[in-house]
């Protein structure tokens, strides 16, 4: 709550985020076609009908907790490729930052994984196209001038890396619990030291 928001508002945006949290597990769990309105408001102990007070449709819930989610993961990052790092410390902080994410937007990204693709076909989707590009672009140019500066391996295959680190990265959301027994940055330096050993230029 800010200085100049008033209660009310400030008790509205905090339950619209509630409603968000449970929608999200729910479409992670059950799958968005399968996930109805009538199941969020049930899962939130609330009727349908109310739900709609904070959101139009089903759809536009969806929409918000993707963009959340991948606004939150540009802003980190941006941050991490506008540091001026070398190749391996901004895969490192890449890394670390992604595990970050799945911590905070666990059911978001299981979500992402299962959906995205068929998601895309529709027009308000098409900024998860286009994150995903921007996506291929950051970690394709990171590995690429690791190579170049002989921070990995001169045989490295940039792309078949890339979709290696990717999937075994992003594949953590449908396991990963918070408050579990790692923390993410803990996983990041695990999952770093076995990714790293086979990548980078023997001494």
């Amino acid at each position: 709550m800010t200085a100049t928001e008033p209660p009310a508002a400030a008790a509205a945006r905090d339950r619209r985020g509630e409603l968000l949290g449970t929608a999200a597990e729910v479409f992670a769990e059950q799958g968005y076609n399968a996930t109805t309105v009538r199941k969020i408001a049930d899962h939130a102990g609330m009727l349908a009908g109310s739900l709609y007070y904070h959101f139009d449709s089903k759809e536009s819930m969806l929409e918000e907790i993707l963009r959340t989610f991948l606004d939150e993961l540009w802003d980190g990052y941006d941050a991490v490729l506008g540091a001026g790092l070398g190749p391996r410390e901004t895969l490192q902080a890449l890394v670390t930052e992604s595990f970050r994410e799945i911590d905070r937007h666990r059911a978001a990204v299981a979500i992402y994984q299962k959906e995205s693709k068929q998601l895309v076909a529709q027009e308000r989707f098409a900024f998860l196209a286009d994150s995903q590009r921007r996506f291929e672009k950051a970690w394709l140019s990171t590995l690429e001038r690791g190579v170049a500066e002989r921070a990995f391996r001169a045989d490295l295959d940039v792309r078949l890396t890339y979709r290696f680190v990717r999937d075994t990265v992003w594949v953590a959301a449908s396991w990963y619990r918070p408050g579990g027994r790692h923390s993410p940055d803990e996983i990041a330096r695990q999952y770093l030291s076995m990714v790293l050993d086979g990548i980078a230029v023997r001494e």
